[in-house]
């Protein structure tokens, strides 16, 4: 078998077959190919197992994998992501072509659950796998992402969790009731015949189901024993997100289905005292009365009228304007987030339970999924619904504020508030060490926050610390930018910024006040050297926080994969393309990419670390030679 490199394009010539299989597509050209013919209902995707013989798309999903930490965690076979090159693609594909390749079980690992005694399992799987897996995913997505429902929000581009909270804002309005759903154990119980049966209504090609197939049923190794799975995608897996949105997206169009059905009446009636109010407003309003009536007026008259009219118009802004009681005017909303998902009901409370009932039917009947009834709760609309880490609930403030035109009028009631929790942030700042909380015996035991330094941090630089204090509150911040009670946040910031000062105090045995006067009482900031030589401030944050919509869709936190610029001309791909060893100049031989987790991890006692330093890279293109000398140490 011999593998070469031909004006982007790749030639697969094997002695064993007659044909050569050249020139093959761009992987882009491909993916935009298939999304073009996603929204043909009646469209059926064939030959799609053809696409993994082209190394084009193990090169496009390495690129897309690579920069991961956790690819340097080995999974079952003890290999990681170091080492990738031709060579390594080749023969993943040799045994997708014979159809040998069978995936590896995962390494299954328990991670703690956040501000819980519980864990998650975390299945690793092998770094072979993991490209396939990409390559797959890749597919997968141009062909479902389009068809994917409006509603649904979790692990797609351009999505996140502050989009689906965005989406509550503006379509709850008004709601009487909040379902909040959750699936039990939705990821360890999807059922497989089920799964596969939904991507054969779209995909024709068993060899590419049969991939799959191997995926779901390559099972797992705990304790050094192998497990089997008759269930669930395998979590950690890079194609568990998109299976799982495929598989749920059947129960996306049954809500869009029971919202159309679920839909009564135009608009609600208008409540008759609110109508009593208006009109009685309108006539005494001064503004429709003729000038020569007005000057005809009393200061007296005058007064006692704009008084009269400020009265009505109050009593008329603390009552609804419709009448809310109204049985033949009904709603639904629904967001989902992966397996969480919000109902809002406008109607009444047995339209919710029964809403409940048929939703819980349905996954049991139709996707073999049951609904945790600890976690779906009906809850009025006035009270606080949980969702994504939010609270969410109707607001009944009557305030008024002027618009720009002079009138006033009402801008919250009945309109969806998401807040931020205040456990949130309370018991982040306890995970983080930030936080004692005491009790004082004085004031019936009320809970009083006192701010610790935290030891771990002390043997850090002085610029480290600053570092990680200000991530962990614009951590925060990011998250809760959208929130319309954003500023509590200032209660952290609070316990933050004396912990941080308590951090200082503790590394130089010093007091508080010391610390302000060395570094700052108005804007605390740690000098440092630049590259260049030069010095540098950086300083603890204080940008505030106000509610910012702004760059939502840039967020790529719930993007999986983040796609590192393949077109770059000092892209991995390319490195790879160019043949060339970046350590003894070789040109023209098969290249193997060593891997570092962290530029940091590196010491520079090395010369070969001092150069990926220098160029503050992870990865270095390698011949075989260099890198197996590399890892014997005998490159030092």
């Amino acid at each position: 078998m011999a593998f070469t490199w031909r004006r982007g394009t790749v030639c697969l010539f094997n002695t064993n077959e007659e044909r050569c299989v050249r020139h093959l597509r761009n992987p882009n050209d491909v993916l935009k190919s298939l999304q073009s013919n996603a929204c043909k209902e009646d469209y059926k995707y064939k030959r799609l197992y053809r696409n993994l013989y082209n190394a084009e798309f193990f090169l496009k999903a390495y690129q897309n994998i690579y920069a991961k930490e956790g690819n340097m965690t080995a999974g079952t076979d003890g290999k990681t992501i170091d080492g990738m090159g031709t060579e390594r693609i080749q023969k993943i594909i040799e045994r997708l072509k014979n159809h040998s390749y069978q995936p590896k079980p995962a390494r299954r690992e328990y991670i703690r659950k956040k501000n819980s005694n519980k864990k998650r399992p975390l299945g690793i799987p092998s770094a072979d796998d993991k490209l396939v897996q990409e390559v797959v995913r890749m597919l997968l997505e141009s062909i479902y992402e389009p068809t994917f429902s409006k509603f649904s929000h979790g692990f797609r581009p351009n999505r996140s969790c502050h989009t689906a909270m965005i989406q509550i804002k503006a379509n709850f309005t008004g709601v009487t009731w909040f379902i909040e759903g959750d699936i039990k154990g939705f990821f360890d119980n999807i059922d497989h015949h089920t799964l596969i049966n939904i991507l054969r209504k779209r995909i024709h090609d068993e060899y590419f189901i049969s991939l799959i197939w191997k995926f779901l049923k390559a099972g797992y190794m705990e304790n050094w024993k192998y497990v089997q799975t008759f269930s669930g995608t395998p979590q950690g897996s890079i194609i568990s997100p998109i299976l799982a949105n495929i598989y749920l997206n059947e129960f996306d169009k049954y809500m869009e289905k029971y919202m159309s059905e679920f839909r009564q009446g135009k608009r609600r009636k208008t409540n008759p005292e609110y109508v009593r109010y208006r009109n009685k407003a309108v006539r005494h309003q001064v503004k429709k009365m003729s000038e020569s009536e007005w000057n005809s007026m009393s200061k007296l008259d005058k007064t006692a009228l704009l008084k009269d009219y400020r009265k009505t118009r109050n009593a008329m802004l603390k009552i609804s304007q419709s009448d809310l009681m109204d049985d033949n005017y009904k709603r639904l909303f629904y967001v989902r987030y992966a397996d969480d998902w919000l109902c809002g009901v406008i109607g009444s409370k047995s339209d919710a339970e029964k809403i409940k009932t048929d939703i819980k039917e349905y996954l049991q009947e139709n996707l073999k999924l049951s609904l945790s009834e600890e976690k779906t709760l009906i809850t009025n609309g006035q009270k606080k619904a949980k969702f994504l880490g939010y609270e969410v609930f109707v607001s009944n403030d009557t305030a008024v504020q002027k618009t720009a035109r002079g009138f006033t009028q009402r801008v919250h009631y009945k309109n969806l508030m998401i807040y931020v929790p205040r456990e949130k942030w309370q018991n982040k700042l306890i995970e983080l060490g930030a936080l004692k909380l005491k009790y004082h015996k004085g004031q019936n035991y009320k809970e009083v926050f006192e701010p610790v330094h935290r030891t771990k941090l002390i043997n850090c630089d002085d610029i480290e610390i600053v570092k990680k204090y200000n991530t962990e509150i614009r951590g925060m911040y990011n998250y809760y930018r959208i929130a319309d009670n954003v500023s509590v946040l200032n209660n952290f910031y609070y316990v933050m910024k004396f912990s941080m000062l308590k951090t200082f105090a503790a590394k130089y045995k010093s007091n508080i006040g010391k610390i302000r006067n060395k570094y700052g009482h108005q804007r605390f900031g740690v000098k440092y050297q630049t590259k260049n030589g030069g010095e540098n401030i950086m300083y603890f944050y204080d940008e505030g926080f106000k509610k910012n919509k702004t760059a939502i869709l840039q967020s790529s936190v719930d993007i999986v994969p983040i796609d590192y610029s393949a077109n770059s001309k000092t892209s991995l791909v390319e490195r790879i393309k160019a043949g060339r060893c970046e350590i003894c100049g070789k040109e023209n031989v098969p290249i193997e990419i060593h891997h570092v987790r962290k530029v940091k991890d590196l010491k520079g006692k090395s010369w070969w670390e001092r150069f990926m330093i220098s160029r503050r890279r992870k990865t270095m293109a390698l011949c075989k030679e260099c890198h197996d000398d590399l890892h014997a140490g005998r490159l030092d």
